[in-house]
C-alpha cells in the first residue's frame, strides 16, 4: 500500500520535477514556478514560490552544497537560484535560446549540463556563467558521473551517449531501450575503472507503465523507478534523511513511507485496514477484516457488495466509496488523456489550435509564444513558416466528451 506522510498541494499545475539538498526540499512545474521546502518539516521558505521562467519548468536540481538550485525551462534557459534568499542569481541561456527539457549540475560545482530540444547538449562553467561547448545529441535526460569528468545524455530514440567533459564520446549504447530514455542516474560508487565498459546489469521489468523517473538512493543501494499511469512524473531521494519525493500530474508533491509502495492489487487484508485506519473509517475494520478483503476485493468493492458486507449506513457506504475511487483513480491516473494536454501549458487545452508545424496548441500559450523573440515551433525549434493558426474542433469535441464522461 501507499502511506503519505506529507502532501505539499501549492503548484497550480503539474510537478515536472523534484530535488533534495542535505535541508531543502525542491520541485518545479508547468505553472513556471519552482517551491522550495525545509526537509525536516516540510514547511515552505519564504521566499517560495521562485519566479522568473517565462513558460513552464521541466526539471531542477541543487548544488552539492546546497546553496544554490538550478532549474531550467521551455524560455531556453537555466535560472540559478540562491537557497538562502531565494534570489536569481544568474541565467544561463542556450547559444539558440531552444527550449531546455533537462539540466544537471556536477557533484564539484565546476559545471552546468543543458539538454535542448534542438539535439544539443550545452556545457557551461558554473563560477563564471561561460559556454565551454555544445555537443549534438538529441537530449530527454542528462546526469554527471560521481567524479564530475563524464556526464550521460539519454535521447528519444533510446541512445545513451557517455561524454568526456571535453565533448568526447567514451562510449555509446544504441538502443538501450525501445521508446526512448526518459531519465538516467548514476550509482554514488561508480567509478572512472568501468567507464568504457559498458554491461548491463539488471532489466527491471515489474512496470506495468512508461516509467518517467529514477533515482538511486545515497549509499547506492536502492534504486527508485516510479511509474503510475501517467501519474507521477519525477522522484527524489533525500541524501541524508529517509525520505523520497514524487511529483505527480495532479499538481502535488508527496512524500510517501519507503516501506509502503505497492500496488492496490498487492495489498494484503493488513494493508487494507491500516488504509482504514489512516482514512478515518475505523469502524469498518472489524467488518473488513471478518470479510477478509485484501487489496484484489476492495478494488472491486462496489455499493451492492458494501451493502452485502454488513454496512447499514449510507452515508458511510458512500463515504467509503468515494475513498475506493479516489484511491483507484490515484493509482491509474485520471488527469486527461497526454494528447489532450497543451505542448506549452501542460493543462487541459480549451481552445486547441493547430499551428504551421502541424501541433496542436491552447490558443492563447501559442500565441504568446509566436509574440516572443523566437518565431520557432516549440515541438520541433524549426522555424514557423506562418504564424496562421487553424481551430482543431476535432480534438476540441474530443476533449468535451472525455471531461463529460468524468
Amino acid at each position: 500500500m501507499v502511506s503519505v506522510v506529507c502532501t505539499l498541494d501549492h503548484h497550480a499545475n503539474e510537478v515536472s520535477g523534484c530535488a533534495f539538498s542535505a535541508s531543502l526540499l525542491a520541485s518545479c512545474s508547468g505553472d513556471k514556478t519552482l517551491r522550495v521546502y525545509s526537509a525536516v518539516d516540510f514547511s515552505e521558505r519564504p521566499y517560495s514560490p521562485l519566479c522568473g521562467h517565462e513558460y513552464g519548468v521541466h526539471c531542477c536540481c541543487f548544488t552539492s552544497c546546497g546553496s544554490y538550485l538550478l532549474s531550467c525551462s521551455t524560455d531556453g534557459a537555466i535560472a540559478v537560484w540562491s537557497t538562502d534568499t531565494g534570489a536569481r542569481v544568474s541565467a544561463l541561456e542556450h547559444p539558440s535560446r531552444s527550449p531546455l527539457r533537462a539540466c544537471a549540475v556536477a557533484p564539484d560545482s565546476s559545471l552546468v549540463l543543458g539538454g535542448a530540444c534542438d539535439g544539443t547538449a550545452a556545457l557551461w562553467d558554473f563560477s563564471s556563467g561561460t559556454l565551454r561547448r555544445c555537443a549534438f545529441a538529441s537530449v530527454a535526460a542528462c546526469c554527471f558521473s560521481p567524479c564530475a569528468q563524464m556526464f550521460v545524455t539519454g535521447s528519444t530514440h533510446g541512445t545513451l551517449r557517455l561524454w568526456g567533459v571535453d565533448g568526447s564520446i567514451l562510449c555509446v549504447q544504441k538502443d538501450a531501450h525501445d521508446l526512448g530514455v526518459t531519465c538516467c542516474s548514476f550509482a554514488p560508487q561508480f567509478t572512472v575503472g568501468t567507464c568504457l565498459r559498458t554491461l548491463l546489469l539488471h532489466t527491471l521489468t515489474g512496470q506495468s507503465a512508461p516509467v518517467l523517473s529514477c533515482a538511486f538512493s545515497s549509499d547506492g543501494a536502492l534504486v527508485l523507478c516510479m511509474f503510475w499511469f501517467r501519474y507521477v512524473t519525477a522522484v527524489a531521494m533525500s541524501p541524508t534523511k529517509p525520505w523520497l519525493a514524487t511529483g505527480s500530474m495532479d499538481r502535488t508533491v508527496k512524500l510517501p513511507s519507503r516501506s509502503t509502495l505497492t500496488l492496490l492489487s498487492d495489498w494484503s487484508e493488513e494493508d487494507v485496514q491500516t488504509w482504514l485506519r489512516e482514512e478515518g473509517l475505523e469502524e469498518l475494520v472489524g467488518i473488513f477484516k471478518s470479510n477478509n478483503i485484501d487489496g484484489s476485493e476492495l478494488s472491486r468493492l462496489n455499493r451492492e457488495s458494501a451493502a452485502e458486507m454488513g454496512i447499514e449506513s449510507v452515508g458511510l457506504r458512500g463515504r467509503l466509496l468515494r475513498k475506493v475511487e479516489s484511491l483507484k483513480a490515484a493509482q491509474s491516473g485520471s488527469d486527461g488523456p497526454d494528447e489532450f494536454l497543451g505542448p506549452i501549458t501542460r493543462e487541459l487545452m480549451r481552445d486547441p489550435v493547430i499551428a504551421a508545424d502541424g501541433y496542436s496548441y491552447e490558443r492563447e500559450a501559442i500565441e504568446s509564444w509566436i509574440r516572443g523573440k523566437t518565431k520557432t515551433s516549440p515541438m520541433t525549434n524549426l522555424p514557423l513558416q506562418t504564424t496562421l493558426l487553424i481551430p482543431n474542433r476535432s480534438l476540441k469535441m474530443a476533449i468535451a466528451r472525455w471531461k463529460s464522461s468524468q
